[in-house]
């Protein structure tokens, strides 16, 4: 698997970005699998904010919900991030991967892409 995220960089507070991730995995994996947005900010674990099941459906963590949407395209194997209302505490560096219920992230993670919230 590779997972090769992009569309960060330096933001105003309030402002946006979208991120994307594009997949490359044999076979329908990737259509099939739940995937999510995942973010790690300096001196702190890795969390899942954002999940997208195969069908559709969606999850957020508190802290983004209402702020961020993810969405698929399957034909294309790409997961993006739309984010809005962005807030300083929101950089961290961002990577995709499978995620959400029954869905634990696959050993690669790829380099992520770093998002950074400032004025």
């Amino acid at each position: 698997v590779q997972l090769q995220a992009s569309g960060g960089g330096l933001v105003q507070p309030g402002g946006s970005l979208r991120l994307s991730c594009s997949c490359t995995v044999s076979g329908n994996i990737f259509s099939i699998a739940g995937m999510g947005w995942y973010r790690q900010a300096p001196g702190k674990q890795r969390e899942l904010v954002a999940a997208i099941t195969s069908g559709g459906s969606t999850n957020y963590a508190d802290s983004v919900r209402g702020r961020f949407t993810i969405s698929r395209d399957n034909a294309q194997n790409t997961v993006d991030l739309q984010m809005n209302s962005l807030t300083p505490e929101d950089t961290a560096v961002y990577y995709c991967n499978r995620g959400g219920p029954g869905y634990s992230p696959w050993a690669s993670w790829g380099q992520g892409t770093l998002v950074t919230v400032s004025s």
